[in-house]
């Protein structure tokens, strides 16, 4: 008799199991978490800046020195990227980001207290720093394995959590230092991140197992006897036995090793003859690397980190930059705020917008990617070329729509079959995002190089124009070298299954099932 199996109701602690990608459901919940950890970690990096001159005046600082605060901040935060992969293959997700939560606020908080810029290098710079990593990484991976279908528009969505951040946390900080001072408001913000520890407790982790192609059938639970069967081979003469806990039910051969007939009873008929073949005997699967170094005999993956490395040049330089290369124009320093805000603004809707044209089917994503990017590299060359305030005005809301539409999906992108594949996708943004962290913290002081060697901000803007043109030339070999990566496997694949098979006689099944059925024959007779 068959009879439904019956869904089995998990602690929240469990991780939801589904049958496929469920573009959904909890993912819902993990997304919006990632909206507040994203506005907690690079909101607050970017809105860092409203420290800056306190910070110069109690502790007697340059610019450069205080600079160097938010610049080791970034670097450990990218660096330490491979060793967020490693804590979350190990201890999952849910408690690196919680953990990291403590991290962020311990730094925050401690630096509050601090004495001088060093000892702002190592609260918020290294402590800070590996909670930063800690939180994000993990957070935008986990979210990733929720989606497919909507994975490119979901994320895009949700990472404008640091953008809103901008908004709010600039002028609530600024207002709020002129009330309890720039310590106090330090320490009030250490607090408030605390908050990713409740951000981190949403992280439920998922399990994919695919529907068996038989049905699943059960017996009843109040039937305790136990159902034993036996599986006899006539060359081997060996037999299987088991317990029908866990089993599938199933009348066709399909589904037993080697596709064989099993011998009914000689008192029973043979179409009621149940072979139970237990799940359990299958190979078990490997167990999940810490950190999986196979993607980088990926020439794919490859490509596509250099890509990232040189494309970081340009993704901090032009906020840093900006507001001074107003000045030197003569514009008065509210409206080169407006700039700035302007860019903001502008990133937002890029990052909306490469969402929801990634999310239509069917589209090649990376080619989309390739050419955000080129229209980014432009945006960076036309910023020289403006003169006054509506021309800058004009290059920075372009810059930050384009901005946007890479920066929101260049990270989820490595889930893409074009890139690495979803199955490796955690190992991937480790490896690189740490590949990353050495553009990332020096971008910013090679750009200050050439600015002080050339007394000219333009050429801040020409070093994060080459670095991006060489990003799209390394962008635009990911695809062909995955397409060819994959035709070598499928030609070594093929000719290794040909082998095999030219080596078995053609008849070897066959042989063995009449001998079967002969030897049944000659029993009953």
């Amino acid at each position: 008799s068959k009879m439904t199996v019956k869904a089995v109701k998990m602690p929240c602690t469990a991780p939801n199991v589904y049958t496929k990608v469920p573009d959904g459901g909890w993912g819902w919940t993990i997304a919006f978490a990632f909206f507040f950890v994203e506005a907690l970690t690079y909101g607050i990096i970017k809105s860092f800046g409203v420290f800056f001159n306190d910070l110069m005046e109690s502790f007697d600082e340059t610019n450069s020195r205080i600079s160097w605060i938010i610049s080791i901040c970034v670097f450990v935060q990218s660096f330490t990227a491979p060793l967020s992969t490693i804590l979350s293959n190990r201890f999952g997700h849910r408690f690196v980001v919680m953990a990291g939560g403590v991290l962020i606020s311990t730094g925050m908080v401690t630096a509050a207290f601090a004495r001088n810029v060093v000892d702002m290098y190592v609260t918020i710079g290294v402590i800070s720093g590996l909670g930063y990593c800690l939180s994000f990484l993990p957070t935008v991976t986990i979210l990733s394995q929720y989606f497919d279908k909507r994975r490119s528009l979901v994320t895009a969505v949700a990472s404008t959590g640091e953008c809103f951040a901008v908004f709010s946390f600039a002028p609530a900080i600024t207002a709020l230092k002129e009330q309890i001072g720039w310590r106090y408001s330090l320490l009030s913000v250490g607090v408030l991140q605390l908050s990713i520890i409740v951000c981190g407790s949403l992280l439920r982790p998922i399990l994919i197992k695919e529907e068996d192609e038989a049905a699943v059938q059960a017996r009843p639970p109040e039937e305790p006897t136990e159902t034993k069967y036996m599986l006899e081979n006539e060359q081997t003469r060996t037999s299987i036995e088991s317990i029908d806990s866990g089993v599938e039910i199933t009348t066709s051969p399909s589904n037993v090793p080697g596709k064989t007939k099993a011998e009914p009873k000689s008192d029973e008929p043979k179409e009621h003859v149940q072979m139970l073949v237990e799940k359990d005997s299958t190979p078990p699967e490997p167990k999940t690397k810490l950190l999986d170094f196979s993607v980088m005999k990926d020439t794919s993956f490859i490509c596509y980190a250099f890509f990232g490395l040189f494309a970081t040049l340009g993704f901090f330089a032009p906020s840093l930059y900006i507001i001074p290369l107003s000045l030197s124009l003569g514009i008065s320093k509210d409206r080169s705020a407006y700039i700035l805000s302007a860019m903001a603004i502008a990133e937002v809707f890029g990052r909306v917008s490469a969402g929801w044209v990634l999310n239509k089917k069917p589209i090649r994503k990376i080619y989309i990617e390739l050419i955000c990017v080129v229209l980014l590299s432009l945006a960076l060359f036309a910023f020289p070329f403006a003169s006054e305030f509506w021309g800058l005005m004009t290059c920075s809301i372009f810059f930050g729509f384009m901005l946007g539409t890479v920066a929101g999906t260049h990270i989820p992108l490595l889930a893409e079959d074009d890139v690495v594949g979803i199955e490796k996708m955690s190992s991937a943004a480790g490896v690189y995002v740490f590949i990353q962290s050495l553009a990332g913290l020096a971008g910013p002081p090679l750009a200050g190089v050439l600015v002080d060697t050339t007394q000219n901000y333009s050429s801040a803007f020409y070093s994060c124009a080459a670095g991006m043109v060489l990003g799209a030339v390394f962008l635009s070999l990911v695809r062909p070298c995955k397409v060819g990566l994959c035709r070598c496997q499928r030609q070594g694949t093929e000719e290794s299954v040909t082998e095999v098979v030219a080596d078995l006689p053609d008849d070897f099944i066959e042989m063995d099932i009449g001998k079967a059925e002969n030897s049944g024959k000659a029993e009953n007779s």
